[in-house]
């Protein structure tokens, strides 16, 4: 169909970067740099109907993503909460969390760009919320840049899983978590 989007990402180069297992759920190494963090943050700010703001879920320094309410036709697990359907990090960090239906969760962490969030994995939060890695370069972020979209349209209601190319997730997979401590 026209309004569905099909995610066929390559694969991430590398090690996948060491994340926090416990909250605030964050990336701990390869930030993405500066320049590539605002051009990220451009191009979420310019898609129609969604206004940047604070997260109602993640620490101040986020800048969140909320869609306009009556563009917000997508399913409940398609929101973090209200209709903020991602959010990016602060500059200390330049990672993701985002909202992508099924098919894209498992291209993106099957293909090294992200890794189930905690509450996901215990089953706390839905599966179909994902943290995104960092943009390392200009050439990453076309890659994480399709993830974005890919939540924008599952957040607007015009993706199905028909139009997303999937093969099988194995959650335990993907980053390796390090136990910081207790998050807030």
């Amino acid at each position: 169909m026209a309004n569905e989007i099909a995610i066929a990402l390559p694969a991430r180069s590398g090690d996948p970067p060491r994340t926090r297992l416990a909250m605030p759920h964050q990336q701990l190494d390869q930030t993405a740099p500066a320049e590539v963090q605002a051009e990220l943050l451009r191009r979420m700010t310019g898609l129609s109907g969604v206004r940047l703001g604070r997260s109602g879920v993640s620490l101040p320094e986020s800048r969140a993503l909320h869609l306009d309410p009556q563009l917000a036709h997508g399913p409940a697990d398609a929101f973090m909460v209200g209709t903020e359907f991602a959010h990016l990090h602060g500059p200390s960090d330049g990672s993701l969390h985002a909202m992508l239906p099924a098919p894209a969760v498992a291209e993106a962490i099957n293909k090294g760009w992200g890794e189930l969030h905690p509450l996901a994995r215990d089953g706390t939060a839905p599966a179909t919320l994902v943290m995104l890695y960092g943009p390392r370069d200009a050439i990453e972020l076309e890659s994480v840049w399709q993830l974005v979209q890919a939540s924008y349209a599952f957040a607007r209601g015009s993706t199905g899983e028909r139009g997303m190319r999937s093969s099988s997730i194995n959650p335990a997979e993907g980053a390796r978590l390090v136990d910081d401590g207790p998050g807030s």
